[in-house]
């Protein structure tokens, strides 16, 4: 089509977002420089030449920029797992096959992070696997962070920096089409051929927020929890309750029905930059209040999500009471101002996790 302008930044967040629900779902590197020492003559002795690596000039700040976003990335997938695998049916249209696993290359990040992201993680044109979703098809056949994708059905991955969006095309009618993807994956120097079983989950990306404000946010088709909330919660089971109750969201169309999916999507496009852009963050960001009718069908469905996904649901209510008593609706950029209904929500949840530990306790099926 003609006469469309195309913003490169979000067409390309929206390729990787494409590419980690397909997929969804450490090396160290140092360049050695070629040392060619001048013809010697046959008679004269052959010196010792002593060859530096050139190592890549990062600057220590980008590296532990990197470190801090990887290893919050890999919380979030981790404890999202679970979440995904477990509740297909939950999910309701918003389940696909998925491959299990996320994969980037060193264009995956920003420019000021390209060398750290090749030093730390030896990332470089090529896809290669950063995370293995538990529980899935990719886990079972063995494949591991750091495998680099080689070939998929036969055909050579694409690499540079168009790569996840160029595989999330070829993947795309793939995973919808057969049980398995054939896949070849370099480790070690060695090509590995593989068939990846296709797992049934929740095709909800899952990113992550650079920002400290305490909060989370759904656009339908996207969870996105802030560093601010990852470092707020306690536990594990503290940040599945987060965590399931956006996909809760999702899956009943909450954002659609409150003609919120284009203002949150946008918040979620920011937020995910390395350095987003802070002035719009003032007050609610125009997300409009949650309705309590909303917020209690989000917090139900979500409750079911965590018990099947094995998650302590006991402690839920007081997560949540402790969040917005911390973070009152008065903090406007925070949780509870767009989702202000905390009693009316507290006394629907204090019902839903009886039912749920009596469904528990005569091994009924858990759902709501």
């Amino acid at each position: 089509m003609h006469g469309i302008p195309v913003n490169p930044a979000r067409a390309k967040r929206s390729a990787a977002a494409a590419l980690g629900a397909l997929l969804s779902i450490t090396l160290f590197l140092s360049a050695c420089a070629s040392y060619a020492p001048p013809p010697m003559l046959p008679t004269q002795p052959q010196p010792t030449i002593a060859v530096t690596p050139v190592v890549p000039a990062v600057v220590p700040a980008e590296q532990a920029a990197l470190q801090t976003l990887v290893s919050l990335q890999d919380r979030l997938y981790r404890v999202a797992a679970p979440l995904l695998v477990n509740n297909p049916e939950l999910c309701k249209g918003n389940a696909r096959n998925l491959l299990g696993f996320t994969a980037k290359n060193k264009y995956s990040y920003s420019a000021e992070l390209t060398q750290a992201a090749e030093v730390l993680y030896g990332l470089d044109e090529r896809l290669q696997v950063m995370g293995v979703l538990a529980g899935s098809g990719a886990a079972r056949v063995g494949i591991r962070r750091g495998d680099k994708i080689e070939s998929v059905e036969g055909k050579p991955m694409p690499q540079g920096p168009n790569a996840e969006r160029q595989a999330a095309t070829i993947l795309a009618p793939l995973v919808g089409t057969r049980p398995g993807i054939r896949m070849t994956m370099l480790r070690d120097g060695a090509s590995i051929p593989l068939t990846v079983p296709l797992t049934r989950a929740c095709a909800y990306s899952i990113e992550l927020g650079n920002s400290d404000n305490v909060n989370a946010y759904n656009d339908g088709r996207r969870v996105m929890v802030t560093r601010g909330m990852i470092n707020f919660v306690r536990s594990d089971d503290e940040l599945a309750f987060v965590l399931a109750k956006e996909m809760a969201h999702n899956s009943l169309l909450h954002a659609t029905k409150q003609n919120m999916s284009a203002t949150v999507g946008d918040i979620i496009d920011n937020l995910v930059r390395i350095r987003p852009d802070t002035t719009t963050m003032a007050g609610t960001s125009g997300v409009r209040p949650t309705p309590q009718e909303l917020d209690a069908a989000a917090d139900t469905l979500s409750l079911y999500m965590v018990a099947r996904a094995g998650y302590d649901v006991d402690q839920a209510l007081r997560f949540w009471e402790r969040l917005a008593t911390q973070y009152p609706a008065s903090v406007l950029n925070g949780y509870t101002a767009i989702h202000p209904a905390t009693a009316y929500r507290l006394a629907v949840m204090d019902k839903i996790v009886v039912d749920l530990k009596a469904k528990q306790a005569r091994k009924q099926p858990l759902l709501p």
